[in-house]
């Protein structure tokens, strides 16, 4: 008699479980994509430099993300339309062209240190030819955005998040000092060190980037037009509650998934590079290479596959962000879910930024400075595009009942003054 009841708690929280991994999408896809291979090198590099002493910028950047994901999200899903579509119709033309001309540069210029490093990965694991790795990497995502249908392809990236794991594999297969780890993480440090304050920024600047806002508020206009019983909320109010719950939970998992990824990395690099005396990692494949000697072949074999596992991931996102912001900010038709012959200009950005992603790899152009540079664009971008998303976020005229207040939009301003302080940072480390 007693085994009915537990039958029927199983099955309400296998329910349970099942409706939060369906809520799971745009949020977890992004925050997936923020641990990018450059975003692995920059976490190596923090904690093959620092160790476990500045393992606690996650705990400030984790709130910061989140809030402006979620806000992002709110106005894709309460329009109808992106984050450029929303900056061209309420603002001066003139700010989203600035905009969105440094936000494919940026991205451009990520596609190809993405490529390069998934290439190293490969190289490194099996052997082979560099140019053909990355050229065949290149075809291959772009092939995918290109041709599978906007239910199936989101579905691919969806399962393409479960690469990340590799990272914890990675930091349960070295020993970690977990005490002093805790220690480090619970308890900021901070120098005097100017070297230490560009990592922070570079933190910062890795785990908040302007093309994670146009991909997830891009991803929920896509939902809207491939869920038929959905509506933008500021024609279909009564879908608001529902759509914000979902909203909070795909982001606030997706953005703890990406921090706790970064988290990994940083733990596995501190206790095996910062503590054998290896401080210098520029890339995620020297810090692949360097792990091997160092924590054995299993946990370097599982970080390197990681790092191609989330450029498969990050090179779409790339691409696609590119391509919704000039699409939206031209007026042409966009859309993973249209076919191609019906959106020409919009797949042929992604296909451009993908091919332009691959010519930079093998350019003249330093790969490591490239991604600096994208990093000092990024977070002078990222200041405008966050103050643009809180004016809109916060018009009722706009957003209607759903414009943010309160917690929400205090959050979302501390979070653009974070990022503006971080950019005057690295502009000064630039120019110095």
């Amino acid at each position: 008699m007693t085994v009915i009841p537990q039958r029927s708690d199983s099955f309400a929280t296998r329910l349970k479980r099942s409706r939060v991994f369906r809520a799971l999408g745009p949020g977890l896809i992004t925050g997936a994509a923020d641990d990018d291979p450059s975003g692995i090198a920059t976490y190596s590099q923090a904690g093959a430099q620092f160790g476990f002493a500045i393992t606690w910028t996650l705990l400030f950047t984790y709130p910061l993300m989140a809030v402006i994901q979620e806000i992002s999200a709110r106005i894709g899903r309460t329009t109808g339309k992106g984050i450029a579509a929303n900056i061209g119709r309420h603002y001066p033309n003139a700010i989203l062209q600035g905009i969105v001309f440094l936000l494919v540069i940026a991205n451009t210029i990520n596609i190809g240190a993405d490529l390069g490093a998934m290439a190293d990965a490969l190289r490194l694991l099996i052997g082979g030819p560099t140019f053909l790795y990355v050229c065949l990497f290149g075809i291959f995502c772009a092939g995918l955005e290109v041709f599978i249908p906007y239910s199936r392809y989101v579905s691919y990236l969806k399962w393409l998040t479960f690469a990340l794991f590799a990272y914890f594999g990675t930091a349960i297969a070295v020993q970690v000092p977990w005490g002093e780890a805790a220690r480090g993480f619970f308890i900021p440090t901070l120098s005097s060190d100017a070297g230490f304050w560009t990592v922070v920024v570079a933190i910062f600047g890795t785990t908040i980037s302007p093309y994670l806002f146009f991909w997830q508020a891009s991803q929920e206009v896509e939902e809207i037009k491939n869920v038929k019983a959905r509506k933008p909320l500021a024609k279909s109010p009564e879908q608001g509650t529902d759509a914000i719950e979902r909203i909070k939970v795909d982001t606030y998992i997706g953005m703890a998934f990406s921090n706790l990824v970064a988290l990994a990395i940083m733990f596995t690099t501190a206790a095996t590079l910062h503590a054998g005396g290896t401080t210098d990692i520029q890339t995620s494949s020297q810090a692949a290479e360097a792990l091997k000697p160092i924590a054995g072949p299993f946990a370097f074999a599982i970080f390197t596959m990681g790092v191609v596992g989330t450029g498969l991931l990050a090179i779409p996102v790339l691409a696609g962000s590119a391509a919704y912001a000039i699409g939206e900010a031209f007026k042409w038709p966009t859309g993973l879910d249209r076919k191609p012959k019906k959106a020409r200009a919009f797949y042929g950005t992604i296909v451009i930024a993908t091919l332009s992603g691959i010519a930079i790899t093998f350019s003249p152009l330093d790969p490591i400075k490239a991604l600096f540079w994208s990093a000092v664009i990024n977070g002078i971008v990222a200041v405008p595009v966050m103050a643009m998303m809180m004016f809109i976020s916060s018009n009722k005229n706009i957003m209607g009942k759903f414009a943010v207040k309160g917690v929400l939009r205090s959050v979302g301003w501390v979070a653009t003054g974070v990022m503006a302080a971080a950019a005057i940072v690295m502009i000064i480390t630039a120019v110095l």
